[in-house]
């Protein structure tokens, strides 16, 4: 989802108010392309064309931004008191937790709000009011190289003994990353929470509560230490120097023979020519239970006022035409159940099929928690020192929940 561009866009309205009666309405957005041709840009602006051909009293004045960029600007924005109506981001917790944002159920209409799949819907809630309006999301799903895996006479792995062995398979065969273990800092926390739910365990507990340094996740990544890493099956560069744009890259140019990786690395592999296959992540014994989804958020703005031109408009930007329209343009699953639908059985979305049925197994990170984004900073910057030759898995674990617990005290002490 991080657009190769650094470009920002101003669309539609022109930022004026025109008329005393008109009401201009200020998004900013995150950019999904990777190239002028299919910037969000344009996505957004047709849309706006279309809604303000049928709304004449509503501007619509939208800022796409790169994603190295886009939550920066909207904390910027915040922070000198001139907040957007409405922002599509990464997170939305620190703003709704400062009483910033409205509630779902204030803007959109009833059948709107019923149609978000139950765990985006949740996953956007504090305290059982939602706040995040889920935009868009993936899931990870395994993909393997089918030459590779042919020139080994191997099939697709179920488990994480069959993983390990194809890993050495590939290896012998002299493939450079048999399996590519991205726990550097640009996504390790994605990574790390695959592994995490194919070992029975996760970020958080059955209470809720983090649960980093479980038993479960302890011998996960004291599998992967020793199993993987150790065996040398991880490739030349150590994982916690390993970012995931990297790992996508050398999937694409034929190097890796396992990853795991979202629906863009597919338009990705295809470009440079790579036959690949797609396969549930494997567990300890078994198909994993679970697997990682990813979901971005809207979020809209008390300071300006306007709730009733922001939920018209995010009621139009919540149609299926508009919802399957983002998803199809930018290899993404939709966040609504009737979009979930139409996808699932249409045949143009066959390439997804396999991610849209990973979406109801999927759990998102704890994004409904104001310490996540210190969290997951810390997993990107500490978890490669649990795989590293001498590492110890249950001290990098055990360091990770006690930021984990120090930052939800900070944050409870501030409420």
């Amino acid at each position: 989802m991080v657009s190769a561009l650094g470009m920002t866009a101003v669309l539609g309205g022109c930022g004026l108010t025109g008329d005393s009666g008109d009401v201009t309405l200020r998004l900013v957005a995150a950019d999904y392309g990777d190239s002028a041709a299919n910037s969000s840009e344009k996505y957004w602006s047709e849309l706006v064309e279309t809604y303000e051909a049928d709304h004449p009293g509503v501007k619509i004045e939208v800022s796409v931004h790169s994603w190295n960029d886009v939550d920066r600007k909207v904390k910027e924005m915040v922070e000198a008191g001139d907040a957007p109506d409405m922002a599509q981001i990464g997170a939305y917790a620190d703003y709704a937790d400062a009483g910033l944002l409205y509630p779902a159920d204030e803007l959109l209409s009833i059948p709107v709000q019923a149609d978000f799949a139950g765990q985006f819907a949740t996953a956007g809630q504090i305290d059982g009011t939602q706040y995040g309006m889920p935009f868009a999301a993936s899931t990870r799903l395994l993909f393997y190289n089918k030459t590779l895996f042919a020139e080994a006479g191997l099939t697709p792995p179920t488990t994480w003994e069959e993983l390990a062995a194809d890993a050495a398979a590939l290896k012998a065969e002299g493939v450079k990353y048999p399996y590519a273990l991205p726990l550097g800092p640009e996504e390790a926390q994605a990574e790390t929470m695959q592994w995490l739910l194919s070992g029975g365990g996760g970020y958080t507990d059955s209470s809720g509560g983090y649960g980093i340094d479980s038993p479960e996740n302890v011998e996960t990544f004291t599998w992967l230490r020793d199993e993987l890493v150790g065996k040398g099956l991880t490739g030349p560069v150590a994982p916690g120097r390993l970012n995931r744009a990297d790992a996508f890259a050398a999937f694409a140019n034929g190097q890796v023979g396992m990853l795991n990786g979202h629906p863009s690395l597919m338009k990705i592999a295809e470009n440079k020519g790579v036959k690949f296959g797609m396969v549930p992540m494997p567990g300890v014994d078994g198909e994993s239970k679970a697997t990682m989804g990813v979901a971005d958020w809207m979020l809209a703005f008390r300071q300006n006022g306007h709730k009733e031109e922001v939920g018209e408009f995010l009621d139009f930007v919540y149609s299926d035409e508009n919802v399957l329209g983002f998803s199809r343009e930018y290899d993404l699953l939709p966040v609504t159940n009737s979009a979930y639908e139409v996808m699932s059985a249409a045949d143009e979305d066959k390439a997804l099929q396999p991610f849209l049925e990973e979406l109801p197994l999927a759990e998102l990170y704890p994004v409904g928690r104001t310490s996540w984004a210190q969290v997951a900073a810390e997993v990107k910057k500490r978890i490669g020192q649990a795989v590293a030759p001498g590492g110890s898995p249950s001290a990098v674990l055990g360091k990770l929940q006690t930021t984990a617990l120090d930052a939800e005290s900070t944050a409870d002490a501030d409420r």
